[in-house]
């Protein structure tokens, strides 16, 4: 089986899906306002995006801090200790493990070939690491 879309019963695989993430003090609404917020090291930077309404919000805020250097280097680990804090949440746990052996595949249509796929093609590291998490967890 392969879930390829984090909509409808799926919404809870999305990084947009609201869950407060705690990370280092600032508890964030949504994963995606966690990684944007760790692409700086400027904890006001931070703080200002753990406040927005929104993670598209999130998302283009993250998109004008101060990048830290090493981000390259640490953004896969940091969205894979992001994705485990989330799914310490019992409900969501149990949803991940209910997709059994499901290939999770973060598709899209906004052209993102290095979290999920767009027609077919992209590295999908977003939906791999959701793997890895849950036989983590099992």
């Amino acid at each position: 089986m392969e879930i390829n879309r984090f909509r409808d019963e799926y919404d809870f695989l999305s990084n947009f899906y609201r869950v407060d993430i705690e990370y280092e003090g600032i508890i964030y609404p949504t994963v995606e306002h966690a990684f944007q917020a760790l692409k700086t090291l400027d904890n006001d930077e931070r703080l200002k995006i753990s406040l927005l309404d929104t993670p598209t919000e999130a998302k283009r805020a993250g998109r004008k801090v101060t990048l830290r250097s090493d981000w390259e280097d640490v953004k896969l680990d940091i969205m894979k200790e992001l994705i485990m804090i989330k799914f310490h949440d019992p409900i969501l746990k149990e949803k991940l493990l209910n997709t059994k052996d499901a290939i999770l595949i973060e598709g899209n249509t906004w052209n993102d070939y290095y979290w999920g796929e767009c027609k077919g093609k992209g590295q999908n590291h977003l939906g791999k690491i959701l793997m890895e998490v849950r036989d983590m967890i099992k």
